[in-house]
Order: structure tokens, then sequence, then C-alpha cells
């Protein structure tokens, strides 16, 4: 049974708040100067990547799940599990917050909750997320929320490149305007607006969740130092993990020389984020994502450049 690296197309989405970063950064095609998203290893039914090159090509990735699930370890879930995203965020997303699996299930038509985490690949200088809010209460949180207390509800906290945040069910939460994000979620395209600065969309706002977010939101927020961590000064050449929970496990590795990684997982995510270099001797460069499957083995690379790795937590 061949494991070769499948190498994917990424899906684009345009997006009122998107742009055209995702050009000039990443080399892609895209379709216009508003797009906000590449969908860069998914198979969900709203962005389905396509097998670039090999015995594989033209295949979608939930065929592969559906008909060759050895790739993935013979994992037993109902769904590709993950959904690595890059999102180029010319204006501010909305405020938004996601639900967990179980509020999902019964008010989503089955669909998975949504716990995501963001790598902030390029900001500007004294760039800001909204991560949590500030009521104390529930009763409170509704109140600010109804009469539109806005700046008194949100909390915005600083960042920069290389930093590392982990977007849990129920964390209110937005990408501001500037920043460039690779995001690693469960596969799942369920997202609550709970403001979006009146914006219009051919003239109309944009549908807002506001019954469901009172719902889903965590009151009290977690605390603010506690929501993000910088990740650019890393051992070099080595597989340094960024996070493990419930649904995935994320590392960063930052290439210089020849590195042997032993891939023994149902299968790994991998995306170039900056530089170029090789895979198993074949070349790859910033922009690319690629699965390693499971069985492959030893797998080295080599050259120049930085990457995110991500696999389900099984």
């Amino acid at each position: 049974m061949e494991r070769p690296i499948l190498f994917l197309n990424p899906v684009f989405k345009q997006m009122i708040w998107g742009g055209s970063k995702l050009e000039t950064e990443f080399g892609y095609e895209i379709p216009g100067d508003k797009t906000g998203e590449c969908w860069a290893v998914s198979a969900h039914p709203n962005g389905d990547c396509v097998v670039r090159e090999g015995i594989y090509e033209g295949k979608t990735l939930s065929f592969l799940w559906q008909e060759h699930r050895e790739l993935f370890g013979n994992i037993g879930l109902d769904r590709f599990p993950l959904l690595t995203k890059i999102i180029d965020a010319k204006d501010d997303l909305s405020i938004q917050v996601h639900p967990d699996d179980a509020y999902a299930n019964v008010h989503e038509n089955g669909s998975l909750g949504k716990t995501e985490c963001w790598y902030v690949l390029d900001c500007p200088e004294g760039a800001a997320l909204v991560v949590g809010h500030n009521a104390s209460t529930r009763e409170e949180l509704k109140s600010m929320i109804e009469e539109g207390r806005w700046g008194e509800l949100i909390r915005e906290i600083p960042v920069k490149k290389g930093d590392f945040i982990q977007i849990d069910p129920g964390t209110v939460h937005a990408i501001k305007g500037g920043l460039m994000i690779l995001e690693t979620q469960q596969n799942s395209d369920i997202t609550y607006r709970v403001y979006d600065y009146d914006r219009l969309t051919d003239g109309k706002p944009r549908q807002l969740h506001v019954k469901q977010s009172i719902d889903v939101i965590t009151v009290p927020a977690p605390s603010a130092k506690d929501s993000v961590k910088n990740v650019d000064n890393l051992p070099e050449n080595v597989m340094n993990e960024l996070i493990s929970c419930k649904y995935y496990r994320v590392w960063k590795m930052d290439v210089t020389e020849s590195v042997k990684v032993m891939q023994d997982h149902p299968f790994l995510i991998m995306s170039v984020i900056e530089g170029e270099g090789l895979v198993n001797e074949k070349r790859i460069k910033k922009g690319d994502h690629f699965i390693l499957p499971s069985g492959i083995g030893e797998v080295e690379f080599g050259g120049s450049m930085k990457l995110i790795a991500s696999t389900v937590n099984a």
C-alpha cells in the first residue's frame, strides 16, 4: 500500500473583511481582493480540498477519508476531524463565539462544535485581538449585549508575530484588521456573531446570533494572561508542542538543517509558514500544505523554513 504525501489545493473564501495578502504574501491565485480565508486542509462540505498531484490527484480529502481510511490510521470518527485555515483580516472580524459539540449537535443539525487555536503569522505594530469579556455574571453579559455597551464588555489583548492563542468554545473573540493568522480548528463552520459593527452587506446588516451567543458564552471569562503565549524562539530542528487538547495537538518546527521526524500519528497536517526546503527530497515552500499519512514512517526535512503541524488527539 502506497503512503504518499498528500499535497492539497486550498479553497478560498471571499469575506466582507478580507484583503489581498493571501496573494502578495503567499503567492496564491485568489478570486478577488476581499479574500479573507484560505481553507488549506479541509474536508468540510463548504470547502473540500483536492489532492494536487500523485496517485490520488483530483480526489477530494473527504473522498480519501471515506475510501482510504488507512491513510488516516483507520480512526473511527464520522468525519475528517480538523480544518486548517489562513485568515487575512484587512478589516476587523465580527465579535463572535463558538458553541461546544453538545450545543452544536442539538442546535446546528448534528454539527461539531468549534475549538480552535491561532498562530499569528503577521500583524502591525501594537496589534491586539479580542479574547474574552468583562462581564461577571450572565445577567450582566445579557444587559451589556442588549444595551450595546461593547466598549465595557469586550476585552482586547496585545499580540505580536509568533504568538499562539487557544480559543475554547464559549470564548468571545475577534481577529482585528491587519492580522494574518494560521488557524487549526475542529472540522466545523459554526460561528455565532454577537456584534458586527453595524456593517452592511448588499445594503443589509449581516445576521447576528445574540440568543445563541448568550447561551454559550463562558461567564466569567478565563483571565487574559492565560490566553496568549509567544512561541517565536523555540529550539530549532525539533517538533515543539504548542498545545494538546481534547481535539488536536499542534507543533511548531523551525528547520535550519536536515531533520528526521517519525510520523507515528494517525496523520500529520503540515503547513509551511515561512521559507522553503525539502520533505523527503521534494521541494516545498511557504504556502504549501500537506498531510503525512499513517504508516509513512520516518520523514526527512531540510532547508530553511518554519512549519506548523497538527493531528487529532486520538
